[in-house]
């Protein structure tokens, strides 16, 4: 697999975007957001299943430790693998799509002063994930895809649907 490194391996290179995110939905969006980052240097980070492995086949990819959701030892794995990957990649930006990944990578990433972006999923309508509201405190910029998810968020900016764009 081209550019791919198992759970951090070296070597991972400087990258001006850190795209963080889980397989599935949220990767989908991510990759949605291609003119957004599709200009600039990046690492992705995500687990290692058929949808990250096929759709990022050509990219730059460090594989987090899964399941994330709801586990205590992953969420420290991860934590780990953040400092590591952010010390490394030097991201000037860590812009994200949750789910639980994404949480320790925000979080690091700040630490480290980057930028951090985190765009809600289109699945949450009207009440933010456990992801975002980890996530928010350290985020210099919330985006929500529905208007009635903005009215419980009222720092958070709504522009739409990234698949409507």
């Amino acid at each position: 697999m081209n550019g791919v490194n198992e759970r951090g391996a070296r070597p991972v290179r400087p990258a001006d975007v850190l795209l963080v995110c889980s397989p599935g939905g949220h990767l989908l969006q991510l990759h949605a957001l291609a003119p957004v980052w599709r200009d600039h240097s990046r690492v992705w980070v995500t687990l290692a299943k058929s949808d990250s492995r096929s759709l990022l086949r050509d990219e730059t990819v460090v594989f987090a430790h899964g399941p994330a959701v709801r586990s205590v030892s992953n969420l420290l794995r991860n934590l780990l693998l953040a400092w590591r990957v952010v010390r490394e990649v030097r991201p000037k930006l860590v812009l994200t799509t949750g789910a639980a990944v994404a949480v320790p990578f925000a979080w690091v990433g700040r630490l480290h002063g980057s930028r951090v972006v985190y765009v809600e999923s289109l699945a949450r309508t009207v009440k933010p994930s456990l992801s975002c509201r980890l996530t928010a405190p350290v985020a210099n910029r919330v985006y929500v895809q529905w208007p009635e998810l903005q009215a419980a968020m009222p720092k958070a900016r709504y522009v739409g649907s990234v698949f409507g764009r």
